[in-house]
């Protein structure tokens, strides 16, 4: 099979769920799979931006199916803004997980709809490690530079 049918089937499904879930929450449905950071909220601002602007719902309501390890709070502060500027209701759909920058994320939305093997949490804070590959827990570098 070629990679690009693989590729194209796969998006055709999950377009074609996320029309179901639109029709049946009455709202504008997207995805954020993977971890939050700073570097991917300019697509994430322009892509919302875009969705709320050919959308054709009278109800300006947001459903934003979610699934990540976490990441930054900060950007999660700003994500969090760009979703209110333009949509009055924000729904979650946590199928799997959502922990920390994922969590308060989830938190800033009206309703959240989680599966009962689906997971939230913890907030705690992150900071960037210093070569810029991931995030930590600050708690961790509390502990570790007491030492």
């Amino acid at each position: 099979m070629n990679p690009h049918d693989l590729d194209h089937t796969i998006l055709h499904h999950i377009n074609g769920k996320a029309a179901e879930l639109e029709e049946h929450l009455k709202s504008d449905v997207v995805a954020f799979y993977g971890q939050i950071q700073p570097a991917y909220f300019r697509v994430f601002r322009n892509f919302i931006e875009e969705v709320a602007k050919t959308s054709k719902r009278k109800e300006k309501t947001l459903s934003i199916v979610l699934r990540t390890p976490g990441g930054s709070a900060q950007t999660v502060e700003r994500m969090v803004s760009v979703v209110r500027k333009h949509y009055k209701l924000v729904n979650f759909i946590v199928p799997d997980l959502a922990m920390s920058a994922g969590t308060i994320f989830c938190m800033s939305g009206d309703k959240i709809y989680i599966d009962y093997s689906s997971s939230l949490g913890p907030i705690d804070p992150q900071v960037m490690l210093p070569d810029g590959s991931g995030f930590v827990a600050a708690l961790a570098i509390l502990i570790r530079s007491k030492r």
